[in-house]
């Protein structure tokens, strides 16, 4: 079995606790939005801009010197978009073990836009000038 990389890990630090001392879920949420546009640059070389994160829902707390994953996959490229998969698992060292959890998973739509901000086409359509 291969190992899984992640698109992005990061550690996360004391100013991105809430008043419980827990992570806040839009650090999270910018994690994944950033870990979902790293996927998209794989599909075409775009500037990509997020559409939309589907129902995200967090299954466990994420706590501070935990070293949290960003796993993705490309779901779905549409004719503007790409639809990509955002699992979210923590490291969690305290234990001096690194027991993995899982965070939450998330689907995000990102749109490949050009120079204007508009949607282009993620590949060239057929019959286009060049």
């Amino acid at each position: 079995m291969t190992e899984r990389i992640p698109a992005i890990k990061v550690l996360l630090l004391p100013k991105d606790t809430n008043n419980l001392g827990t992570i806040f879920g839009g650090v999270i949420l910018s994690h994944i939005d950033l870990a979902s546009a790293v996927e998209a640059r794989k599909t075409a070389p775009h500037r990509f801009v997020t559409k939309a994160i589907r129902e995200v829902e967090f299954h466990s707390p994420v706590f501070v010197g935990d070293i949290v994953n960003f796993y993705t996959e490309t779901l779905k490229v549409g004719r503007t978009s790409v639809t990509v998969a955002v699992s979210v698992e923590v490291e969690r060292w305290s234990a001096g073990a690194g027991e993995r959890e899982k965070v939450t998973y998330a689907e995000v739509v990102l749109v490949a836009i050009g120079q204007h901000g508009r949607p282009i086409p993620i590949r060239p359509e057929p019959g286009a000038a060049r």
